[in-house]
């Protein structure tokens, strides 16, 4: 396991055919077609492997049931488990699409609309597929046989892969999807060319298909070789190899809010001064930067070190860095005070800020000494995905689509507590008196962000309403409570 304790990301996508449509799974009659224009939920397909032989695939359905062929070459997805009908193989084609084949009955999946067949016994369009990554487009890449992650290297004006924990906003790559392919882009907006370099422009240079071997990534360029770590630094670029083995091959591992403290005291919360938690230095290092990684059940919060330890209880209130593994007394409750925090411990009080700086759990309500200001700082570039798509400008007018199967990458701002949301054009984001979010802002408006659950935040107005996408797609700053509709992938 690496440093950093994540698991990889399930590999979740929409596989496009011939005629430009997606594979969709119909909420009735567990009937599949290819009539979709774009990518939605019902067009979101899992790869799950079989434990025995990874060269066998499952597909499953946003309802929790498999793809599946029987001999006559009738395709549904019924199945709510890995029987022999639902056995597929994937052929990798040149152009980095796919053939799907099944296992049990050796012919080839295909065809378009509602006419949909696995009997064909040889590869011709209409059984090739091109695969449309579904996962947040953000996330951490780490090197299969180096075990080391990606970052931007600032100096060296490359992306290296020599870090055991994916720390800091350097980490952050972004997958932008154009015309079936993927370019890499940096948290800087710069894009991976296949020579190492870093441009501020896309073409066909930082244009790469994807391909799975094993379940994990290779990324193929336009000459037909693959991305690979190399050197003593792992600078990221295309090798020699036109055949992908184990140090071509690549994990994406979700990436975790990090996050710096500030307390009343004007000062960061830190580990520089030992094991200790103080609230006592000026500056924002690593050593003022924690990982916030959140319970998906119970919504407690752990914070993480760059060291890879965890903040822990121990005896009196104190609290250290100290813990190598998750436990109870590593669980925080976050309480979301508008532009501040409050942290209970499990000991049931509040964290305060003591004169000296020290963090102790000591208190039973908030006031001034346990509210901490929480700044974000790895998603300067913000990627917002809700139950029904991603966040995007709305094509003719000053409003915001929250349905999307595509995404805009807006700008994140912090502001003393707050944050400000710049748009594409540079202009903001605000609530208008009709309640819908605008993004033409000629001046920055407030917004609050509370990470709420795993993987998913709330943004609150200056109104103190939630942003939420509303029946018809529209983004609309009047969410009186949190309902899913007011969460965003991020």
């Amino acid at each position: 396991m690496p440093a950093n304790g994540n698991r990889p990301l399930k590999l979740q996508f929409g596989l496009i055919n011939h005629e430009g449509r997606y594979l969709t799974a119909e909420s009735f009659g567990f009937k599949v077609n290819a009539s979709a224009p774009s990518l939605k939920k019902k067009q979101i397909w899992t790869l799950e492997q079989d434990s025995q032989d990874t060269q066998v695939v499952y597909l499953r359905s946003h309802l929790g049931r498999y793809l599946a062929s029987d001999k006559d070459g009738k395709v549904t997805c019924e199945a709510d488990g890995h029987n022999s009908d639902c056995r597929f193989l994937i052929v990798a084609q040149s152009d980095g699409r796919w053939a799907l084949q099944s296992e049990q009955h050796l012919r080839f999946f295909g065809g378009s609309r509602d006419y949909l067949s696995c009997f064909a016994q040889v590869i011709t369009d209409a059984e090739l597929w091109a695969v449309h990554l579904a996962l947040h487009p953000q996330a951490n890449l780490l090197s299969v046989a180096r075990k080391r992650y990606a970052h931007l290297s600032m100096e060296d004006g490359e992306i290296a892969v020599d870090v055991n924990i994916p720390w800091g906003v350097a980490a952050l790559l972004t997958l932008v999807y154009l015309d079936g392919k993927y370019c890499l882009k940096t948290c800087d907006s710069r894009f991976l060319s296949n020579d190492g370099k870093l441009l501020t422009q896309s073409g066909r240079a930082t244009a790469y298909t994807l391909e799975l071997k094993c379940g994990k990534l290779a990324f193929k360029d336009c000459e037909g070789k693959y991305l690979s770590p190399m050197g003593p630094t792992g600078t990221l670029r295309s090798g020699r190899c036109s055949k992908p083995g184990k140090d071509e091959l690549f994990d994406l591992e979700e990436s975790h809010p990090q996050v710096v403290l500030m307390a009343a005291n004007g000062r960061y919360v830190s580990i520089r001064q030992g094991v200790s938690l103080a609230a006592n230095q000026e500056d924002e290092t690593d050593m003022e930067t924690f990982q916030m990684e959140i319970d998906k059940e119970t919504r407690m919060c752990t914070f993480r070190t760059s060291q890879g330890n965890y903040w822990a209880l121990v005896a009196h209130g104190g609290i250290q860095s100290t813990a190598t593994e998750v436990s109870a007394n590593t669980m925080f409750s976050v309480e979301w005070l508008g532009h501040k925090v409050a942290l209970k411990a499990n000991n049931g009080k509040y964290i305060c800020i003591k004169k000296n700086g020290q963090l102790l759990a000591v208190s039973d309500s908030t006031g001034e000494d346990e509210q901490l200001t929480l700044k974000l700082i790895n998603r300067p570039m913000l990627i917002l995905r809700g139950d029904n798509g991603f966040i995007c400008h709305h094509k003719n007018s000053n409003t915001l689509d929250a349905s999307r199967s595509v995404y805009d990458i807006f700008t994140l701002q912090f502001s003393n507590g707050a944050y400000h949301i710049k748009g594409v054009d540079g202009r903001f984001w605000y609530v208008n008196s009709a309640g819908l979010v605008c993004s033409d802002g000629e001046v920055p408006e407030d917004f609050s962000l509370e990470l709420l659950e795993h993987r998913r935040l709330a943004i609150r107005g200056k109104n103190g309403k939630y942003l939420r996408g509303d029946q018809g797609g529209t983004l609309k700053g009047d969410g009186l409570s949190l309902s899913s509709s007011a969460l965003w992938e991020y």
